[in-house]
């Protein structure tokens, strides 16, 4: 059954956990410099929160369908979103950063999932 009042608590895990994963992932693939790390965990900081609450209404709210289409398309704009604030901020341009985000979104999505799974 699902408690309310845990909510914060899924919200800032899964922040956290998204911070750890795409970071480590940037970091993996060549981000360096404080001010790129920073804007890696800022733009996590401004999609995830929203992508998260959102998600959890509308599992509340809606059927399964409803919230598989509902996690493709927040993905998607959180992809494109955070695409955007690369081209943007970011300094590292040995990937494009639409693909930099596209491969830091796709890896902590599937890291995600499979925590879930074993915490369910």
């Amino acid at each position: 059954m699902f408690n309310i009042y845990l909510i914060p608590w899924y919200m800032l895990r899964a922040l956290l956990l998204t911070i750890l994963f795409e970071t480590a992932l940037a970091l993996i693939l060549g981000v360096r410099g404080k001010r790129n790390i920073a804007v890696v965990v800022l733009a996590q900081a401004v999609t995830n929160p929203p992508l998260v609450i959102t998600l959890m209404l509308i599992n509340l709210r809606c059927g399964f369908t409803i919230y598989c289409a509902a996690v493709a398309a927040l993905e998607i704009l959180a992809f494109l979103t955070e695409g955007a604030i690369y081209r943007s901020a970011l300094d590292f341009k040995k990937i494009n950063p639409f693909l930099l985000s596209l491969i830091l979104n796709v890896f902590s999505f599937s890291a995600g999932q499979v925590i879930n799974h074993f915490i369910k």
